[in-house]
Protein backbone atom coordinates (compact mmCIF):
# COMPACT_ATOMS: atom_id res chain seq x y z
CA UNK A 1 0.00 0.00 0.00
CA UNK A 2 0.89 3.41 -0.28
CA UNK A 3 1.65 5.74 2.20
CA UNK A 4 -1.39 8.45 2.60
CA UNK A 5 0.78 11.04 2.40
CA UNK A 6 2.51 10.70 -0.50
CA UNK A 7 1.81 12.82 -3.50
CA UNK A 8 -0.48 11.76 -6.23
CA UNK A 9 0.84 13.89 -9.61
CA UNK A 10 -0.74 14.08 -13.14
CA UNK A 11 1.98 14.22 -16.06
CA UNK A 12 1.21 15.07 -19.55
CA UNK A 13 3.61 13.57 -22.17
CA UNK A 14 4.89 10.75 -19.86
CA UNK A 15 6.10 8.78 -22.21
CA UNK A 16 9.62 10.27 -22.68
CA UNK A 17 12.20 13.52 -21.94
CA UNK A 18 10.98 15.66 -18.60
CA UNK A 19 7.87 13.40 -18.20
CA UNK A 20 9.27 10.22 -18.25
CA UNK A 21 12.52 11.13 -16.21
CA UNK A 22 9.55 13.25 -13.16
CA UNK A 23 7.33 9.90 -13.41
CA UNK A 24 10.30 7.67 -13.02
CA UNK A 25 11.62 9.68 -9.72
CA UNK A 26 8.16 10.52 -8.21
CA UNK A 27 7.41 6.61 -8.05
CA UNK A 28 11.11 5.97 -6.97
CA UNK A 29 10.30 7.97 -3.78
CA UNK A 30 6.66 6.23 -3.61
CA UNK A 31 4.54 8.64 -4.83
CA UNK A 32 1.47 7.76 -7.20
CA UNK A 33 1.80 8.71 -10.67
CA UNK A 34 -0.93 8.94 -13.32
CA UNK A 35 1.26 8.78 -16.93
CA UNK A 36 -0.17 9.78 -19.65
CA UNK A 37 0.64 9.73 -23.15
CA UNK A 38 -0.81 9.33 -26.88
CA UNK A 39 0.60 6.25 -26.81
CA UNK A 40 0.44 4.39 -23.12
CA UNK A 41 2.09 1.06 -23.95
CA UNK A 42 5.44 3.05 -24.20
CA UNK A 43 5.01 3.94 -20.67
CA UNK A 44 4.82 0.50 -19.79
CA UNK A 45 8.06 -0.12 -21.68
CA UNK A 46 9.78 2.79 -20.02
CA UNK A 47 8.72 2.43 -16.54
CA UNK A 48 7.20 -1.11 -16.41
CA UNK A 49 4.15 -2.60 -14.31
CA UNK A 50 4.14 -0.69 -11.00
CA UNK A 51 1.20 -0.62 -8.41
CA UNK A 52 1.52 3.14 -8.11
CA UNK A 53 1.04 4.18 -12.26
CA UNK A 54 -1.91 4.70 -13.88
CA UNK A 55 -0.77 4.44 -17.76
CA UNK A 56 -3.65 6.55 -19.38
CA UNK A 57 -4.39 7.44 -22.86
CA UNK A 58 -4.45 11.13 -24.18
CA UNK A 59 -3.65 13.65 -26.57
CA UNK A 60 -4.18 17.19 -24.73
CA UNK A 61 -5.57 18.78 -27.72
CA UNK A 62 -8.51 16.44 -27.21
CA UNK A 63 -10.52 17.85 -24.22
CA UNK A 64 -12.99 14.84 -23.62
CA UNK A 65 -10.22 12.71 -23.47
CA UNK A 66 -8.80 14.62 -20.48
CA UNK A 67 -11.33 15.15 -18.66
CA UNK A 68 -11.80 11.15 -18.48
CA UNK A 69 -8.18 11.03 -17.73
CA UNK A 70 -8.48 12.98 -15.06
CA UNK A 71 -11.47 11.40 -13.81
CA UNK A 72 -9.23 7.68 -14.49
CA UNK A 73 -6.57 9.44 -11.93
CA UNK A 74 -9.23 10.75 -9.23
CA UNK A 75 -10.96 6.67 -9.31
CA UNK A 76 -7.68 5.07 -8.81
CA UNK A 77 -5.89 7.48 -6.57
CA UNK A 78 -8.48 9.65 -5.20
CA UNK A 79 -7.03 13.23 -6.21
CA UNK A 80 -4.29 14.77 -7.84
CA UNK A 81 -1.64 16.87 -5.85
CA UNK A 82 0.68 17.77 -8.44
CA UNK A 83 -0.84 18.34 -12.07
CA UNK A 84 2.84 18.85 -14.27
CA UNK A 85 1.62 20.12 -18.00
CA UNK A 86 4.66 18.70 -19.87
CA UNK A 87 3.23 18.13 -23.30
CA UNK A 88 4.55 19.55 -26.37
CA UNK A 89 6.97 19.77 -28.80
CA UNK A 90 9.24 22.19 -31.03
CA UNK A 91 8.51 24.01 -34.02
CA UNK A 92 11.63 25.09 -35.73
CA UNK A 93 12.05 28.37 -38.60
CA UNK A 94 11.54 31.51 -39.26
CA UNK A 95 8.05 33.30 -38.29
CA UNK A 96 7.44 33.93 -41.67
CA UNK A 97 8.44 30.04 -42.61
CA UNK A 98 5.23 28.96 -40.34
CA UNK A 99 2.20 28.28 -41.99
CA UNK A 100 -0.94 28.70 -40.08
CA UNK A 101 -1.67 24.66 -39.81
CA UNK A 102 1.99 24.73 -38.38
CA UNK A 103 1.35 27.26 -35.93
CA UNK A 104 -2.24 26.19 -35.13
CA UNK A 105 -1.33 22.81 -34.23
CA UNK A 106 1.71 23.87 -32.05
CA UNK A 107 -0.76 26.33 -30.40
CA UNK A 108 -3.31 23.27 -30.02
CA UNK A 109 -0.45 21.29 -27.96
CA UNK A 110 1.40 23.54 -26.55
CA UNK A 111 -1.34 26.04 -25.32
CA UNK A 112 -4.81 24.98 -25.58
CA UNK A 113 -3.38 20.91 -24.30
CA UNK A 114 -2.38 22.78 -21.12
CA UNK A 115 -5.59 24.44 -21.13
CA UNK A 116 -7.91 21.47 -21.66
CA UNK A 117 -6.00 19.52 -18.58
CA UNK A 118 -5.70 22.35 -16.12
CA UNK A 119 -9.63 23.06 -16.68
CA UNK A 120 -10.11 19.31 -16.35
CA UNK A 121 -8.34 19.07 -12.97
CA UNK A 122 -8.50 22.44 -11.37
CA UNK A 123 -12.41 21.29 -9.80
CA UNK A 124 -11.08 18.56 -7.79
CA UNK A 125 -7.82 20.93 -6.69
CA UNK A 126 -10.68 23.61 -5.68
CA UNK A 127 -12.35 20.75 -3.78
CA UNK A 128 -9.66 19.36 -1.66
CA UNK A 129 -8.66 23.28 -1.18
CA UNK A 130 -5.10 22.39 -1.93
CA UNK A 131 -2.71 21.22 -4.87
CA UNK A 132 0.07 22.49 -7.59
CA UNK A 133 -0.16 23.30 -10.89
CA UNK A 134 3.69 23.16 -12.69
CA UNK A 135 3.60 24.10 -16.53
CA UNK A 136 6.34 23.57 -18.53
CA UNK A 137 7.64 26.60 -19.99
CA UNK A 138 11.37 27.22 -21.39
CA UNK A 139 14.21 29.86 -21.80
CA UNK A 140 12.60 30.63 -25.04
CA UNK A 141 9.40 31.73 -23.27
CA UNK A 142 11.12 34.27 -21.78
CA UNK A 143 13.83 35.70 -24.38
CA UNK A 144 13.08 34.75 -27.87
CA UNK A 145 15.83 33.08 -30.29
CA UNK A 146 15.31 32.89 -34.07
CA UNK A 147 13.91 30.27 -35.33
CA UNK A 148 12.12 29.61 -32.66
CA UNK A 149 9.41 32.52 -32.88
CA UNK A 150 6.38 30.54 -32.60
CA UNK A 151 7.38 27.91 -30.32
CA UNK A 152 8.42 30.25 -27.87
CA UNK A 153 5.22 32.07 -28.15
CA UNK A 154 3.37 29.20 -27.11
CA UNK A 155 5.73 29.08 -24.03
CA UNK A 156 5.47 33.18 -23.42
CA UNK A 157 1.78 32.18 -23.32
CA UNK A 158 2.09 29.91 -20.85
CA UNK A 159 4.54 32.22 -18.60
CA UNK A 160 1.67 35.03 -18.73
CA UNK A 161 -1.54 32.12 -18.11
CA UNK A 162 0.71 30.46 -15.21
CA UNK A 163 1.29 34.60 -13.66
CA UNK A 164 -2.54 34.85 -13.75
CA UNK A 165 -3.32 31.18 -12.15
CA UNK A 166 -0.88 32.17 -9.28
CA UNK A 167 -2.97 34.99 -8.23
CA UNK A 168 -6.43 33.75 -8.69
CA UNK A 169 -5.82 30.10 -7.27
CA UNK A 170 -3.57 31.26 -4.32
CA UNK A 171 -6.78 32.61 -1.90
CA UNK A 172 -7.69 28.92 -2.79
CA UNK A 173 -4.95 26.85 -1.23
CA UNK A 174 -3.58 26.12 -5.52
CA UNK A 175 -0.31 26.81 -6.15
CA UNK A 176 1.01 27.35 -9.75
CA UNK A 177 4.60 27.75 -10.78
CA UNK A 178 5.96 27.87 -14.65
CA UNK A 179 9.40 26.02 -15.13
CA UNK A 180 11.86 27.73 -17.38
CA UNK A 181 14.58 24.81 -18.10
CA UNK A 182 17.49 25.81 -20.29
CA UNK A 183 18.78 23.09 -23.21
CA UNK A 184 18.59 19.60 -21.62
CA UNK A 185 19.89 15.95 -23.14
CA UNK A 186 16.14 14.68 -23.53
CA UNK A 187 15.20 13.96 -27.18
CA UNK A 188 13.59 17.06 -27.36
CA UNK A 189 15.85 17.78 -31.11
CA UNK A 190 14.71 14.41 -32.23
CA UNK A 191 12.27 14.36 -34.82
CA UNK A 192 9.66 12.76 -32.27
CA UNK A 193 9.78 15.88 -30.55
CA UNK A 194 10.62 18.37 -32.56
CA UNK A 195 8.87 19.74 -36.29
CA UNK A 196 10.74 21.52 -38.94
CA UNK A 197 8.67 24.22 -41.32
CA UNK A 198 8.19 22.98 -44.78
CA UNK A 199 9.04 26.13 -46.44
CA UNK A 200 12.96 27.48 -45.85
CA UNK A 201 13.58 30.96 -47.16
CA UNK A 202 17.06 31.86 -48.32
CA UNK A 203 16.91 35.58 -46.76
CA UNK A 204 16.99 33.63 -43.27
CA UNK A 205 20.01 31.56 -43.83
CA UNK A 206 22.25 33.81 -41.57
CA UNK A 207 20.00 33.63 -38.78
CA UNK A 208 17.33 30.66 -38.76
CA UNK A 209 19.55 28.72 -41.31
CA UNK A 210 22.94 29.16 -38.36
CA UNK A 211 19.78 27.90 -35.83
CA UNK A 212 19.05 24.94 -37.45
CA UNK A 213 22.97 23.74 -38.45
CA UNK A 214 23.20 24.85 -34.35
CA UNK A 215 20.51 22.63 -33.51
CA UNK A 216 21.71 19.90 -35.63
CA UNK A 217 24.84 19.39 -33.69
CA UNK A 218 23.75 20.17 -30.61
CA UNK A 219 21.11 17.16 -29.62
CA UNK A 220 22.37 15.10 -26.29
CA UNK A 221 25.20 17.65 -26.46
CA UNK A 222 23.23 20.56 -24.19
CA UNK A 223 24.84 21.10 -20.63
CA UNK A 224 21.10 20.38 -18.62
CA UNK A 225 20.73 16.82 -17.00
CA UNK A 226 17.42 15.71 -17.29
CA UNK A 227 17.86 13.18 -14.22
CA UNK A 228 18.54 16.45 -11.95
CA UNK A 229 15.60 17.90 -13.61
CA UNK A 230 13.21 15.57 -12.34
CA UNK A 231 14.96 15.62 -8.61
CA UNK A 232 14.44 19.70 -8.68
CA UNK A 233 11.08 19.21 -9.68
CA UNK A 234 10.63 17.24 -6.72
CA UNK A 235 12.16 19.61 -4.82
CA UNK A 236 9.56 22.18 -6.07
CA UNK A 237 6.80 19.90 -5.24
CA UNK A 238 7.44 19.82 -1.94
CA UNK A 239 7.93 23.51 -1.51
CA UNK A 240 5.05 25.27 1.06
CA UNK A 241 5.55 28.52 -0.67
CA UNK A 242 7.02 27.75 -4.31
CA UNK A 243 7.97 30.37 -7.21
CA UNK A 244 5.63 31.47 -9.75
CA UNK A 245 8.73 31.06 -12.17
CA UNK A 246 11.45 28.72 -11.36
CA UNK A 247 14.48 28.72 -14.07
CA UNK A 248 16.30 25.60 -14.36
CA UNK A 249 20.27 25.72 -16.09
CA UNK A 250 23.06 27.43 -16.20
CA UNK A 251 22.32 28.62 -19.56
CA UNK A 252 18.59 30.17 -18.15
CA UNK A 253 20.12 31.70 -15.82
CA UNK A 254 22.59 33.67 -17.57
CA UNK A 255 19.81 34.56 -20.64
CA UNK A 256 17.37 36.18 -18.20
CA UNK A 257 19.60 38.17 -16.82
CA UNK A 258 20.57 38.81 -20.34
CA UNK A 259 17.66 40.34 -21.33
CA UNK A 260 16.94 41.74 -17.89
CA UNK A 261 19.88 44.22 -19.28
CA UNK A 262 18.59 44.48 -22.29
CA UNK A 263 15.62 45.52 -21.53
CA UNK A 264 16.70 47.80 -18.65
CA UNK A 265 18.90 49.10 -21.23
CA UNK A 266 16.26 49.91 -24.04
CA UNK A 267 14.03 51.59 -20.74
CA UNK A 268 16.36 54.01 -20.05
CA UNK A 269 16.88 55.19 -23.29
CA UNK A 270 13.38 55.59 -24.27
CA UNK A 271 12.01 56.94 -20.75
CA UNK A 272 11.15 60.12 -22.22
CA UNK A 273 8.94 59.02 -24.78
CA UNK A 274 7.73 56.04 -22.66
CA UNK A 275 6.38 58.60 -19.77
CA UNK A 276 5.28 61.21 -22.57
CA UNK A 277 1.73 59.28 -23.29
CA UNK A 278 -0.29 60.10 -20.08
CA UNK A 279 -2.93 62.56 -19.77
CA UNK A 280 -1.92 66.06 -19.08
CA UNK A 281 -4.94 65.99 -15.85
CA UNK A 282 -2.78 63.33 -14.31
CA UNK A 283 0.20 65.79 -14.32
CA UNK A 284 1.47 67.37 -10.61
Amino acid sequence: MSNINSKVWFITGASRGFGLEVARAALARGDRVVATARRPASIEQALGAHDNLLRVALDVTDEAQALAAVEAGIARFGRIDVLLNNAGYGLLGAVEESSAKEVADQFATNVFGVLHVTRAVLPHMRGAGRGHIINISSIGGYSAYPGWGVYGATKFALEGLTEALAEELSPLGIRATVVEPGFFRTDFLDSSSLVKTVRELPDYVATVGHMRSLMAGANHRQPGDPEKFAKALLVLADSAEPPVRLPLGTDTVAKIAEKHRTVEREVANWHALAVSTDHDDLKP
